[in-house]
């Protein structure tokens, strides 16, 4: 049988509606560690539902919202080899925007009978990896992992507020995310006394954790997955 799964609309603080893939554990009983699993920019197309329940399957209940939802129809998705429709979208995104969607992602969690409420992660890749990190500095997370998140060191000064521990994963292949940025994120983390664990994965390149892109790398997803998981635990 399937996982439960549905949209569910979050009432967000701005006004705005916002669709949320959720994906439960068949195993839908006593308290359960969850997850807000956050978008790579191409919208939560059937990769991130993919991913969403597969992390349903190890025994999270996960919430997968849309992040582009203020100026993309609800179910947005591109394909990934044309990002300039996606620009229009990346865009328009704010911080302010992004913890107003995360709050209401939380929320939601802490509504639901069956969520651990000291047991909530946040996972992000590529866009989601730096909200998973923004996710991190605005939400009382048990820890928070960033796979590859590009503009990281622009909200890096906001370290400072990390709440849980904090996983990166960065492809030493990767064109889009230089060593200088990897470092002003990391030496900020130092700097506030945060806890944090750093892989920078030599032979993968960005996007190297997604089976539907070019640069997809199974050694470097399935070791990630499992340092992920480990990780949680």
């Amino acid at each position: 049988m399937e996982n439960q799964q549905n949209y569910v609309t979050l009432h967000v603080s701005d006004g705005s509606n916002m669709a949320a893939y959720t994906a439960l554990p068949q195993n839908n009983t006593g308290k359960l560690p969850a997850i807000i699993l956050l978008q790579e920019a191409f919208g939560v197309n059937h990769h991130i539902r993919n991913v969403s329940d597969h992390f349903a399957k190890d025994g999270y209940v996960v919430i997968a919202p849309e992040l582009f939802h203020r100026t993309a129809p609800v179910g947005y998705e591109a394909p990934y080899n044309d990002f300039a429709s996606v620009m229009p979208h990346y865009s328009a995104i704010t911080n302010e925007g992004l913890e107003a969607d995360l709050k209401a992602c939380y929320q939601w969690l802490t509504e639901q009978d069956n969520v651990d409420k000291d047991q909530i992660f946040s996972i992000g890749y590529c866009l989601g990896g730096r909200v998973s990190f923004l996710a991190n500095t605005v939400l009382p997370l048990k820890a928070a992992v960033s796979y590859y998140g590009g503009s990281t060191d622009q909200i890096a000064d906001k370290a400072v507020n990390l709440h849980g521990k904090h996983l990166f994963f960065w492809g030493g292949l990767d064109k889009h995310i230089k060593q200088e940025n990897i470092d002003t994120v990391i030496n900020a983390v130092e700097a506030a006394g945060k806890e944090y664990i750093n892989v920078k994965i030599s032979y993968a390149d960005h996007g190297f954790n997604c089976d539907e892109r070019p640069s997809y790398n199974p050694t470097a997803s399935k070791e990630a997955l499992a340092l992920t998981l480990a990780f949680m635990r």
